[in-house]
């Protein structure tokens, strides 16, 4: 078999992977570089996909690759016609990925000569950043769904999974923004009723069902939204908000107690308190104990290893 790219697979073989095994044998250092050298290239490879991913040349590249396995199969057979045609539109390949993903590579250039690098790379923010963006925008939503006195009810996932919850509903997977969580709670539309859970940073889905806390000492002038809000916070430690139809109050669930009647600011400040500083700060604990539990390891191999050559040189001693 032959593609006609000026080498065959075999000449490319004993030329190239052959010679660089027998390198090997006579230097091992050069592992490391090829592991580095197929580390960096399936990276950019990864990084290339993800850029093309859900755009048009995506289905260009899947055509691609159809096309180079049914050359690589028609050589193998020895389809010798079919073989020669599919080589021979193999051999403009280069020049036709080029025009193909042109807005692609130029969208890549552009990156690279600026700032959004670390976004080209999927280098994205740190987690604890977006989670307080994804928190201001849920307390700008919340104000104008009170402000218009619409009823809304938002579920914030956190260490607890509740995805029995999320598959109740409509799936969504869309960034958080204020404009669609407004329009989400929009009056006499399809996703009006229910509850919208955030998990991942991400709003996973709208119109969930959420099970209702039937407490006796729950104050009977609470909505069902109320109710269902107290239910889920007893039920996970999901940390819920709460805008009532009838007086645009806010209100918070979490932990199955309702704070009532809350402002945007403190509403805020329990936001972050309980969706950010919390979480992160508890993650960072974890990995410094972590750390330090390696270090400790490390510090107590080295000094049982150091202790038994100390017993091996003065048993050597004692022997001669």
């Amino acid at each position: 078999m032959e593609i006609k790219l000026g080498i065959s697979l075999e000449e490319f073989y004993r030329e190239n992977i052959l010679a660089y095994l027998k390198t090997l044998q006579t230097n091992p250092f050069e592992l490391i570089t090829l592991v580095l050298d197929l580390a960096i290239v399936l990276f950019l490879i990864y990084c290339f996909f993800k850029v093309v991913k859900g755009s048009r040349a995506w289905q260009l590249i899947k055509g691609i690759i159809l096309l180079i396995a049914a050359t690589i199969v028609s050589g193998l057979l020895n389809f010798k016609i079919l073989n020669w045609i599919l080589t021979s539109i193999m051999n403009l390949g280069v020049i036709a990925i080029i025009v193909i993903f042109q807005p692609e590579l130029r969208r890549g250039l552009e990156q690279l000569g600026t700032n959004k690098l670390t976004k080209f790379f999927g280098i994205d923010k740190d987690l604890s950043t977006k989670a307080k963006e994804d928190i201001y925008k849920i307390v700008i939503a919340t104000k104008e769904l009170s402000k218009a006195k619409v009823g809304a009810l938002i579920v914030i996932e956190r260490d607890i999974k509740i995805q029995d919850i999320i598959s109740t509903g409509i799936p969504m997977d869309a960034e958080v923004s204020p404009q669609l969580l407004v329009n989400i709670f929009e009056p006499k539309t399809p996703l009006h009723d229910g509850a919208v859970v955030i998990s991942g940073n991400k709003i996973a889905s709208a119109a969930c069902m959420l099970p209702l806390a039937d407490d006796k000492d729950i104050a009977k002038e609470l909505g069902t939204r109320h109710r269902a809000a107290i239910g889920i916070s007893k039920q996970s430690d999901a940390i819920v908000v709460v805008v009532s139809e009838e007086t645009g109050k806010i209100s918070i669930a979490k932990d199955g107690t309702l704070i009532a009647d809350l402002r945007e600011d403190i509403l805020k400040k329990i936001l972050i308190s309980n969706v950010v500083t919390k979480r992160f700060a508890v993650e960072k604990r974890e990995r410094k104990n972590s750390l330090e539990k390696i270090k400790e390891k490390v510090k107590k191999e080295r000094q049982e290893k150091g202790n038994k050559d100390k017993k091996e040189n003065s048993n050597n001693k004692v022997a001669e």
